[in-house]
């Protein structure tokens, strides 16, 4: 097959979707298709450009990334670069060449990548794309629209509120400690534990740099777990342990800063709730294809529904592919195993 496999973007965590892209385009190579490495904000090359046998050196062709950096990107500067000065968010011939592949495998990460907009524009331009539909990657790219929608479904949530950035000098909030972080951001970029009415301006300003909606909601004291599910099941569950501080930007990219243990040691009880609990969000959310969805446990067993991923990180060290390794599908085949999920769409 011909597989664009689609990254970058001007999303915060575009560094991390480099990491995916570039994994999941190395794992279907290995497998014999023609797999292309697309930044969905650069583009490739100028409008002018002959597309006609980009597959055919797909690795060649592809754009070139480093590793993940520890710090966030700086998306003004990388707006700047553009060598066209294009605010688009497609950039140059990136409709066409996804138009000219078999499917488009979905790297891309955060507000950019999992809101449902350029899900919705590949419907409209006829695309094939690996994950779920624009609608369900809109609602669950809103952490506070989620939490009501699971909620209702019967999946616990901390309690919160959210707010935009024009209500910010009439908010009053005293229930601390409590976490404010980006209503649709991820890998925990923007997001603070706030002990004290002292420390929240600068935890707001934290999190207003990325969005201009946020939330605010109970600290949950307790365990970081994850479940991936495919399909409407869940994998095992897995275990985020940072050695130091909370499972922030640093501590998921920094290598040795975290402990993940899968299938996570908790007792059989706890498990079979978490992962229904998962089962019940995906299902609520609309989703049907694949996704991660995100928990805390407080010391009583106490389970708590954080958000849901629906463009999970894809390298062989992410936490849905260490999941779907306990069950026998390495990084190759779990590729291989989404794309099939998500072409059923068009069945």
């Amino acid at each position: 097959m011909d597989i664009v496999v689609l990254a970058g973007g001007l999303s915060s965590e575009r560094d991390v979707s480099f990491k995916s892209g570039t994994m999941v385009a190395k794992a279907l190579r290995n497998r014999g298709h023609r797999a292309l490495v697309l930044d969905v904000f650069m583009g490739y090359k100028d409008a002018e450009c002959d597309i006609t046998d980009i597959f055919e050196n797909s690795e060649a062709n592809s754009v070139k990334v480093a590793d993940i950096p520890t710090e966030a990107p700086d998306l003004e500067a990388i707006k700047a670069s553009r060598p066209d000065q294009s605010s688009s968010f497609f950039g140059p011939n990136v409709i066409k060449i996804c138009q000219k592949a078999d499917v488009v495998f979905m790297a891309l990460h955060g507000g950019e990548g999992e809101s449902g907009k350029v899900q919705a524009a590949f419907d409209l331009f006829g695309i094939k794309y690996t994950g779920n539909d624009y609608v369900s990657s809109a609602i669950a790219m809103d952490k506070q629209m989620t939490k009501n929608v699971i909620e209702k479904a019967g999946v616990p949530v901390p309690t919160g509120v959210s707010l935009k950035k024009e209500n910010r000098k009439k908010f009053k909030f005293d229930k601390y400690p409590c976490i404010v972080k980006p209503n649709c951001g991820g890998s925990s970029i923007g997001v603070t534990i706030v002990n004290t009415p002292d420390e929240l301006d600068a935890a707001l300003d934290a999190a207003f740099k990325w969005e201009d909606e946020v939330v605010i909601e109970q600290f949950i004291k307790g365990r970081e777990f994850s479940d991936g599910v495919i399909e409407g099941k869940a994998l095992p569950i897995i275990e985020i342990a940072p050695k130091q501080g909370f499972y922030d930007y640093k501590n998921k990219y920094a290598a040795g800063s975290a402990v993940e243990t899968c299938p996570a040691e908790i007792s059989t009880k706890a498990t079979t709730k978490m992962q229904q609990y998962a089962q019940t969000a995906f299902k609520a959310l609309g989703l049907t294809t694949y996704a991660r969805i995100d928990f805390m446990m407080d010391e009583k067993e106490n389970i708590y529904c954080l958000e849901a991923n629906t463009l999970p990180g894809m390298t062989p060290t992410s936490l849905l592919p260490q999941e779907a390794a306990v069950v026998g599908m390495n990084f190759e085949d779990l590729c291989e195993h989404l794309i099939k999920v998500s072409l059923m769409k068009y069945a």
